[in-house]
């Protein structure tokens, strides 16, 4: 399936646009051109199940797009789990332009996936990503994560338990939710806690988007 860029960058403009993100124009140009590249490998190495781009700019790119407010002044990012990059490379192209400062990883236990990332990475020139291959709770980076995220990844207690040796002191693990469970919301590790409960709208999408934060509970 081939892409019709114009049609999908005016979409995609409009959306953040209503967002209210800044992003300039060569930004924008490199969503697109990741679109296109999504489109292209998802045709071969089922990537994603969303198969019609009008849906992924809407489901995928605009819904990630949606949580950057949350990642304002992190420094190091990991996105567990990223599988085609979300929303670990929106988070990447957005940070090139709003905070170079920021690097982000992603991991992913499935080759195909990882080779993706590993392409979108050298054809998007993004330096400010690093790719892994493999499981998060095997992963032992020298330099921990201040932002630890995931998106449909697995259920909270489990994003916890298996990634919680990377965040660093003070940090914070964000998880991307629909409409996140009551026995979710309540059945964390101890020692862990949910500090907030955020509700995002994501243009041209009705279901229900969260964002879970949760950190590491302190003597207070």
């Amino acid at each position: 399936m081939t892409v019709d860029t114009h049609s999908f960058r005016e979409q995609l403009v409009q959306g953040v646009s209503e967002l209210a993100i800044d992003l300039p124009e060569s930004q924008v140009k490199k969503l697109v051109d990741y679109l296109s590249l999504l489109v292209k490998w998802n045709a071969v190495y089922n990537l994603t199940a969303v198969r019609d781009p009008a849906l992924m700019v809407t489901q995928h790119l605009l819904d990630c797009l949606a949580t950057l407010p949350a990642f304002i002044n992190a420094s190091r990012v990991l996105d567990v789990g990223s599988g085609g990059g979300l929303p670990g490379v929106m988070l990447a192209i957005w940070a090139q332009h709003a905070q170079p400062q920021m690097s982000v990883h992603m991991i992913d236990t499935v080759h195909k996936k990882t080779a993706f990332l590993t392409q979108a990475k050298s054809e998007l020139g993004l330096s400010n990503v690093q790719v892994h291959t493999g499981r998060v709770e095997q992963l032992n980076d020298e330099k921990k994560f201040d932002v630890i995220t995931s998106r449909a990844f697995a259920e909270l207690k489990d994003f916890v338990l298996w990634s919680g040796h990377l965040l660093t002191d003070g940090g914070k693990m964000i998880a991307l939710k629909g409409q996140p469970q009551e026995s979710e919301l309540v059945g964390l590790p101890a020692g862990w806690e949910i500090t907030k409960l955020e509700q995002i709208n994501v243009p041209g999408l009705a279901a229900q988007r969260h964002l879970v934060h949760i950190e590491r509970m302190t003597n207070r």
